[in-house]
């Protein structure tokens, strides 16, 4: 397992008292440094200073591939910083076994967390054992993709409504010098894309037999193999995609140098840095266009264990804050993602948000990757994502190869 590799590689078992100069300073870890994430985060950095606390800004830049381990390690090795940044779900799971994150279920239960929080399975990824160990401060889903008004106005064809539509308009996107699909060269942005394509090729049912119950005949069988044919022609409208970073895929469609880009909403907060307006000059589709879902991925925050009572008092009000109304509201309006509460007022909220406000309302939703595979098995995936989508490897050997990870997933 991953953490246990890197327990044995650091030689400890439990993290040791956390130095701090002044008990109300919480230095706070996170990968949120796009410009929209970096105006989301903001938000709540000025809420907890204005409830009299100290936020200490550890921003890690790179993806959460890359922050996750230093998070980890940190933990670890005993210089735990008082909260972190994780997506809810089994990301943290053994670092709760090892005893080393704050249980926070007393708070949520003098709070309601139950009965505010929605939908129930975010609650339910904070939990191990009946115990409660996170603040989930968002919906993210990857269910979307983004487009470019003003890329499909030069190339001559109207704006796509659906993938079919997206596939069909590429060759004339290409004509115009304009990349059809924006893609960065990662592998968890390659991932994500691929698991969209799957909601909305293969659909839920065959989505949820391999995610979640790790049906590798699934994996092997017909509904897949569309997918995989369709994602070698993904690759190959992303071919001239030469940027590293997901902002970077983002800006070629807010600059019109990209058709689209299958990315999460957090996608959303670049738009608007931009000063772009939903439905004027780009088009969201929730679920490529074909099957309006959105899965309930996230952000949350989990609290290291720590040796000093009054930093302990300052997590709690931070968790406390994080799940608040008027939090709730600032933080996801910027950072471009739905509340993990229903009684908050969002009627700033922009076309996009509106659409994924109506899909929650109406039950449209699904599980997410991190509710359901271990970290080991998601690097593997994204390992051969980023092998396949950088070579000519073909589709039948991506989905076997695909196939014998998920039957070795725990």
């Amino acid at each position: 397992m991953y953490l246990k590799r890197i327990m044995a590689a650091l030689a400890v078992s439990a993290a040791l008292p956390m130095a701090a100069s002044h008990a109300t300073d919480l230095e706070v870890t996170h990968w949120w440094t796009s410009g929209g994430e970096a105006a989301a985060v903001s938000e709540l950095a000025k809420a907890f200073d204005a409830s009299g606390d100290k936020w200490v800004d550890g921003a890690i830049a790179g993806s959460g591939g890359t922050a996750r381990p230093v998070i980890i390690s940190r933990i670890l090795g005993g210089d735990p910083m008082g909260a972190t940044q994780l997506n809810h779900g089994r990301q943290a799971e053994e670092l709760i076994e090892a005893g080393l994150l704050t249980d926070l279920t007393e708070l949520a239960e003098k709070e309601g967390w139950k009965d505010i929080v929605n939908p129930p399975s975010l609650l339910e990824s904070c939990t191990l054992d009946g115990r409660i160990y996170c603040a989930p401060i968002n919906i993210h889903s990857w269910q979307w993709i983004w487009l470019s008004n003003a890329a499909y106005e030069q190339a001559g064809v109207p704006v796509p409504t659906n993938w079919e539509e997206f596939v069909a308009a590429a060759p004339k996107l290409k004509e115009a010098g304009i990349v059809p699909l924006a893609m960065g060269k990662q592998g968890w942005q390659q991932n994500g894309a691929f698991g969209v394509m799957v909601v909305a090729i293969a659909g839920v049912d065959a989505w949820k037999k391999v995610n979640a119950d790790k049906d590798a005949e699934t994996a092997r069988g017909p509904e897949y193999a569309k997918v995989f044919e369709a994602a070698v022609k993904a690759r190959e409208f992303a071919a001239d995609s030469n940027v590293q970073d997901w902002n970077q895929a983002t800006n070629m469609v807010i600059t019109g140098k990209a058709g689209g880009q299958i990315m999460g909403d957090w996608a959303q907060g670049e738009f608007q840095i931009a000063g772009q307006v939903a439905g004027k000059d780009y088009t969201c589709l929730p679920g490529l266009g074909d099957n309006a879902i959105l899965d309930t991925a996230g952000d949350a925050f989990y609290f290291p264990k720590v040796d000093n009572a009054e930093t302990t008092e300052a997590q709690m009000r931070l968790a406390s804050l994080i799940v608040s109304k008027e939090v709730q509201v600032s933080f996801n309006l910027k950072k471009g993602s739905l509340p993990i509460r229903g009684d908050v007022d969002l009627s700033a909220a922009n076309d996009c948000m509106q659409k994924g406000l109506k899909i929650l309302a109406d039950g449209g939703i699904m599980p997410s990757g991190d509710q359901n595979l271990t970290p080991d098995t998601t690097t593997q995936i994204e390992d051969l994502m980023a092998e396949f989508w950088s070579g000519d490897m073909s589709a039948a050997d991506a989905q076997s190869r695909y196939a014998e990870i998920i039957e070795s997933a725990e």
